[in-house]
């Protein structure tokens, strides 16, 4: 029947908005439980630890995330058009977020870098390889911009670098303020950054 499975689905669901929404310090596994709706023994049955929890939202939340980023940038379209589509999905879908909870709760890959870089070595390599994956994927589109000569960049990796941190960034002051609006300059400094030579 799954029961097993479901229980343990059940506390995947209910950690990750408690930890966008409250972080993972001050958020306790009886916490967790509760809002899962699963005896705490449950939890330990499935998950030595509170890290090992974090371990497992990061890696489904970055399994979504993969496949979001993977059909926004390698779809159809030239690869600015792409880039511009990654930006834009990410704004909508904070923006759909923001209408379901009030709230903007920003990137749970950048909250937890910067709740938790100096705390548990393991999230924190998770963190690592995610990032590197993320600009991995942008920087083969960024590398087809510039073989095309769409942009003047000229170090793939360092503007792919760029581009996810200023995503990151502009995340994390959409957070601040409460506002997706602040995730609308992205695509102009996207472009900026690149050096787009087009109206792309």
């Amino acid at each position: 029947m799954g029961r097993t499975s479901d229980v343990r689905q059940k506390i995947l669901d209910a950690a990750r908005p408690l930890i966008e929404g409250r972080g993972y310090t001050a958020l306790g596994v009886a916490e967790i439980c509760k809002a899962a709706g699963v005896p705490k023994g449950s939890f330990y049955y499935f998950f030595e630890s509170k890290e090992a929890l974090a371990l497992a939202v990061v890696d489904e939340h970055w399994a979504a995330q993969q496949r979001d980023w993977a059909r926004a940038l390698g779809g159809d379209g030239e690869p600015l058009q792409r880039l511009r589509r990654l930006f834009e999905e990410t704004e909508a879908g904070r923006l759909a977020a923001q209408q379901g909870c009030g709230t903007v709760s920003g990137c749970l890959f950048g909250n937890l870098t910067l709740e938790l870089s100096n705390q548990a070595e393991a999230v924190r390599g998770r963190l690592q390889e995610i990032f590197d994956a993320q600009v991995d994927m942008v920087e083969a589109v960024v590398a087809e911009a510039r073989d095309r000569g769409e942009i003047t960049a000229t170090d793939t990796r360092e503007a792919a670098q760029a581009v996810v941190a200023q995503l990151e960034g502009q995340m994390m002051f959409a957070k601040l303020y409460n506002s997706t609006g602040r995730l609308s300059p992205l695509w102009d400094n996207c472009r900026a950054l690149l050096g787009a030579t087009g109206s792309h």
